[in-house]
């Protein structure tokens, strides 16, 4: 199989996760906080470490402000849910994903919230930086205390202005929220230089860790309420959750083989280096690009933005076909919606949803090479 889905999961690990992972679970892998025998304070002092890789990583001053997670969606739940009150109102982009419409759906719903969307992709012409945070400046209301978006798109290679948006809210005392699941690893991210309140990561894609297991990077002076309660392995005595991060918002039993693999993971992308990874990466989807606009009846969406996802659809076979004719020869690609119906709409995509490919660092030319001459007999046949 020729693996082209690296937005949904990066795929295979590298050796040196599997070997962080099956370490832990064989030699150290005690319950952190949980004992006082030596497994369960080296499974602590381990823990702590993959904190400091994670905060250095991010340019995050205190490593005691990385929360660990299930995963990124877990993580935009709880910030959003613990940072907003009744009555507030919240900005995202018109290219978000479920994991961040979904909650705010629900919130809206129980009238705990409202929330507006604004435009940070326009299929019809390029948008600057200076007009995204025009179009959020002017759907900023006297109650709005948080802007949340995507750093970059699940579903194409358009990427928001990060550093420009979190300037905007720090200026105007609003909180900002950043979804870096395709952007982690990938893209560099500064939480101090970028002015991320609260940065929401997945580990298992460009960090290259496994499932179940990512973060919540929160900035100076922010402290969401729990989402969920219960031991901390820490003040064992108060009913209450502690007030202390990271503990606050990290019920039960944290995770502990997946963020060795996922401390593994950064250790990697750090020596690649995300310029590197970013540059290769770009470099597969441009040369992909370069043979499908010559396609007839193929189109490719946000063809201007340089990145690494692709995403196109034929008014010759629906995606879903598109996928499973792959699939047969051996390319791992996805179709459908991508969990992302509001940034499918901004991209204007037909009824049955478009097809996604989104190589990685480990992926080749000559697979990119291999995955075009498919796509044109499939839809030639």
């Amino acid at each position: 199989m020729i693996y082209l889905d690296h937005a949904a999961t990066t795929f295979p690990k590298p050796k040196e996760v599997v070997e962080a992972v099956s370490e832990c679970l064989s030699v150290w892998g005690g319950n952190p906080g949980r004992g006082s025998h030596r497994l369960s304070l080296e499974a602590a002092e381990r823990i702590y470490a993959a904190r400091e890789e994670a905060a250095a990583f991010f340019d995050c001053p205190d490593p005691l402000r990385v929360v660990f997670t299930p995963g990124a969606t877990y993580s935009i739940n709880l910030a959003l849910k613990g940072l907003l009150n009744y009555g507030d109102h919240l900005l995202c982009s018109n290219l978000e994903h479920n994991a961040v419409l979904r909650p705010l759906e629900r919130l809206r719903k129980e009238g705990r919230i409202t929330y507006g969307v604004f435009c940070a992709y326009d299929p019809d012409r390029p948008l600057s930086a200076e007009e995204i945070c025009k179009n959020i400046e002017q759907k900023i209301k006297r109650n709005t205390r948080m802007v949340i978006c995507t750093h970059a798109s699940n579903i194409c290679s358009a990427t928001l202005p990060i550093e420009a948006i979190g300037s905007l809210c720090r200026k105007r005392g609003i909180l900002f929220c950043v979804d870096a699941a395709q952007s982690a690893g990938r893209i560099p991210l500064s939480v101090t230089r970028m002015k991320i309140d609260a940065l929401c990561l997945p580990g298992h894609k460009g960090l290259l860790g496994p499932a179940g297991c990512g973060a919540l990077i929160l900035g100076k002076g922010i402290l969401p309420k729990p989402l969920v309660e219960g031991g901390s392995g820490y003040r064992s005595l108060l009913p209450d959750m502690p007030v202390e991060l990271p503990e606050r918002c990290e019920a039960g039993t944290l995770p502990v083989p997946a963020i060795a693999g996922l401390c593994a993971g950064l250790e990697v992308v750090k020596r690649i280096g995300v310029e590197a990874i970013e540059k290769k990466e770009t470099e597969l989807t441009e040369a992909l690009k370069a043979r499908l606009v010559q396609v007839p009846g193929l189109k490719l969406y946000a063809p201007e933005q340089k990145g690494g996802v692709l995403l196109f659809s034929s008014d010759q076979r629906p995606a879903t076909e598109i996928g499973e004719e792959l699939n047969a020869r051996g390319f791992c690609v996805r179709t459908g919606f991508h969990c992302a119906a509001l940034a499918h709409k901004t991209l204007r995509t037909p009824q049955g949803g478009a097809v996604r490919v989104s190589p990685g660092y480990g992926n080749t030319i000559e697979e990119i090479s291999s995955l075009a001459d498919a796509i044109e007999e499939i839809l030639h046949a």
